[in-house]
């Protein structure tokens, strides 16, 4: 037997060609169990990524919603114009601005007609818009800091009055913060059931190998060298389910994208291109995860004995 640096690189080379050999001969001796713990993974996976992936469109949505909702500042009536249209900057400077628009007593009297539509014609005579005063329309970056912000603005030179709907910019906080919370509870849930499904088929193939594994354990042999070949196959189920489940979800993605929502203009999700390197990193992580972990907390049982 050769000695040295390269007897050792042969041996090393001899045994994860062993452990591999193991792994996938474990993947064939129960055809039927690798096949469903691979089916059940993709769909666990499936059913976890569809719904982050929703999780995903909907708190875009939501944070669309938000930076559509407004505050109004109004500027102090001492002010000229150009004095007016200058607070709009100092408001700009501020954390949290995402931008202002500048609406003119002029303007806000325009805007306040055309909302009566057909019937302005009521308003004829009183299209005074003395009474009115120079504003701005303020969109925030994050509306969770919504009254730190309103704070901040009511200090800006020139600013009389600060204006918010806090029912609605509550509102649409709750709505984010009960999506999260949903999405990490089910796709944890979900983690789960497929490393108990993938631990399932480990022990299966572990049961069936117990006088082997005996006999390992007898001649000598360590732990760690029973165990890899486990790790090897719970491994390549969970890549294969990962591969699976990513492809299968680029379709159905791109399917309900496509098909369902086609009609719907006002409803634009993310492009699955522009997550496409996320998603796949998260199903091989996942993939890794349920599998060598599986197959760990199985194997782990049978070598305490």
């Amino acid at each position: 037997m050769a000695t040295g640096p390269a007897g050792i690189l042969t041996m090393k080379r001899y045994v994860t060609r062993y452990f591999l050999t193991e792994g996938i001969r474990g993947l064939f001796l129960h055809g039927f169990m690798s096949f469903a713990a691979v089916g059940v993974i993709v769909a666990c996976l499936l059913i976890m990524g569809s719904f982050t992936l929703l999780a995903v469109n909907i708190d875009s949505l939501v944070r669309g919603l938000e930076q559509q909702n407004e505050l109004i500042a109004y500027v102090d009536e001492s002010l000229t114009d150009a004095e007016a249209r200058s607070v709009g900057t100092r408001i700009n400077l501020l954390d949290n601005i995402a931008n202002t628009i500048f609406v003119s007593k002029e303007d806000a009297l325009e805007e306040f007609t055309d909302s009566f539509g057909q019937y302005k014609f009521l308003l004829e005579g009183y299209e005074d818009n003395n009474n009115l005063r120079h504003r701005y329309r303020v969109f925030l970056m994050d509306i969770s800091l919504v009254n730190e912000t309103v704070a901040e603005i009511q200090t800006v030179a020139g600013v009389a009055e600060v204006h918010v709907d806090l029912e609605v910019a509550n509102g649409l906080i709750t709505f984010r913060r009960v999506i999260e919370t949903v999405s990490f509870v089910l796709i944890v849930a979900l983690l789960l059931v497929s490393i108990f499904i993938i631990s399932n088929t480990i022990k299966l193939a572990t049961f069936d190998r117990r006088e082997e594994i005996g006999i390992m354990r007898i001649v000598g042999a360590t732990k760690s060298f029973i165990r890899w070949p486990f790790v090897v196959e719970g491994f390549l189920l969970g890549m294969m389910a990962a591969v699976f489940a990513f492809f299968f979800q680029w379709i159905v993605y791109n399917t309900f994208a496509d098909g369902v929502l086609s009609d719907v203009s006002q409803v634009q999700l993310i492009s699955f291109g522009d997550m496409f390197l996320p998603i796949l990193l998260i199903f091989v992580l996942t993939g890794f995860l349920v599998g060598v972990g599986g197959s760990l907390l199985t194997i782990r049982k049978f070598l305490r004995v």
